[in-house]
């Protein structure tokens, strides 16, 4: 069976929210199309994103709304404005309220619309509002009665969705309903399109699934059966890592934990409609602390810290058997970094699911470092670093002289400055599939990271200007793509 690793492949990782434009983000308009050509024309077959969900108020896409929703701050205004739904004159005055233009299209929609457009609406209300968009969209518009108040702070109808008082709210908030509805539709149909676009220059669109889901988030607060809450809805237990070399006390990310004994009686239905989401958008989800599948650390919510947590078998085996049942197969990439147990690496084998070599990290911990590229095999996935990860640059310059010695006498002297030799070796990995970020192919240094873990400030917005982007970077990354034969 032909599979996206099936051949030798490489791309590039850069979220959308990174792309360059006239807007105060990236999106998916025509800058996002002109990506696409720049991978075509370099030979990149894959182009890897963040995940496309509603972040957080610190802007984070791992803690979301929704595991279904799309942050619509992508959507393309300029889009908008060639379906004859916005103009220019709408656009004036109004470049950095995204959301003013996006009320002011539903109304364009509504005069301006095709029957081909209306009808296209009530297809996309008929397949998601039943899976998941009548709890978005009522969640959010409880959310804004509530002056932005988590779920589990809203008036108890409300917190414990009582039906009489949602029946009620869907009445009263029927025109904010309709809003967000619209919104979630034209960014469906928005990235229908680009991925048709990408796809069709044989690039393979690569998206990211958080294994864990906001507290806050309208998923929780819909199937709170499936989760580890009290009766007020506060987490029991939470979610975490363990203390370990780089951190004392570990890490108390706060999700709360899956009840997966509920979610078993179901044959994990949640999981089920929470991957056809993915891949409705995606040609291949990469999964996030795919070790939480085999075990997972769990944190008493009363601890401040990880320190008193411990480790839980989970149902990884039964779940993904459950939905290699229902999808065949499975496109997925598992992240599989940090202290990993044979248990976790023969479930991933099991499943024919690529692991991950990082080469940020092979260095300074002997020869028999599995992120070492003479340690790589066929299938997994490399990078140079990920969206985690400082700059390739940055890091090379932060390493003593001797460790730079070191990464040299490895990489051998191939006359090139860094990052070009990691990026090389990459490349030239056994590894099915070769990413780079694109703050290396532009080899930025310092202060270009796109999120440093463990902080909240000052992450998630990077971005690119074309001008940085060298015709020698692309004839480079094209004839390093070719050498080692990942080009189609």
């Amino acid at each position: 069976m032909d599979t996206p690793f099936s051949r030798r492949r490489s791309g590039v990782l850069l979220h959308v929210t990174s792309l360059p434009g006239r807007w105060n983000q990236g999106d998916i308009g025509p800058e996002a199309y002109h990506f696409v050509d720049f991978l075509a024309s370099t030979g990149q077959t894959v182009w890897q994103v963040l995940p496309l969900t509603p972040p957080d108020h610190c802007g984070s896409p791992y803690q979301s709304l929704s595991v279904h929703a799309a942050d619509t701050r992508l959507i393309s205004v300029d889009r908008m404005i060639e379906w004859g739904w916005l103009s220019d004159a709408d656009v004036a005055g109004r470049e950095d309220n995204k959301q003013a233009l996006l009320d002011l299209a539903f109304k364009g929609f509504a005069k301006e619309g095709s029957d081909a457009d209306r009808a296209a609406l009530s297809h996309f209300i008929q397949e998601e509002y039943g899976r998941w968009l009548d709890d978005y969209t009522l969640f959010l518009a409880l959310k804004q009665q509530h002056s932005g108040k988590p779920w589990h702070q809203w008036a108890t109808p409300y917190r414990d969705r009582d039906p009489e008082a949602l029946a009620a709210a869907r009445k009263t908030h029927r025109s904010l309903i309709d809003q967000i509805v619209f919104e979630q539709f034209i960014f469906a149909r928005q990235w229908k399109e680009l991925r048709h676009y990408a796809n069709e220059r044989s690039v393979l669109m690569f998206g990211d699934m958080p294994i864990f889901v906001a507290h806050d988030s309208a998923d929780v607060w819909a199937n709170r059966d499936y989760f580890s809450l009290d009766e007020t809805g506060q987490p029991i237990t939470v979610a975490g890592v363990p203390p370990d070399y780089f951190s004392a006390t570990g890490q108390r990310w706060g999700n709360p934990h899956y009840r997966w004994d509920r979610m078993q009686i179901d044959d994990f239905n949640w999981w089920r409609e929470r991957i056809a989401s993915e891949l409705n958008r995606f040609d291949v989800i990469r999964i996030d602390h795919f070790r939480g599948f085999e075990a997972f650390w769990e944190i008493p919510a009363s601890e401040e810290t990880a320190i008193a947590g411990h480790w839980v078998s989970a149902p990884g085996d039964r779940l993904f058997a459950s939905l290699k049942r229902h999808f065949g197969y499975l496109p997925f990439v598992a992240e599989d970094l940090g202290v990993i147990t044979e248990a976790v690496t023969q479930l991933r084998e099991r499943y024919d699911m690529p692991g991950m070599k990082i080469l940020q990290f092979a260095f300074g911990s002997g020869t028999n470092n599995p992120y070492l590229p003479h340690h790589h095999e066929h299938n997994s996935v490399v990078y140079t670093g990920t969206h985690d990860n400082d700059t390739t640059v940055s890091w090379y310059e932060d390493l003593s002289p001797e460790m730079r010695g070191h990464v040299d006498d490895y990489l051998g002297d191939s006359g090139e400055i860094m990052p070009w030799p990691l990026i090389r070796s990459a490349l030239a990995s056994i590894a099915c599939l070769a990413v780079v970020p694109m703050q290396d192919i532009l080899s930025l240094g310092k202060g270009q990271r796109m999120n440093t873990p463990g902080t909240q400030e000052e992450n998630w917005t990077w971005r690119f200007q074309w001008p940085q982007l060298t015709e020698e970077s692309c004839r480079r990354l094209q004839r390093l793509t070719e050498l080692y034969g990942r080009k189609e």
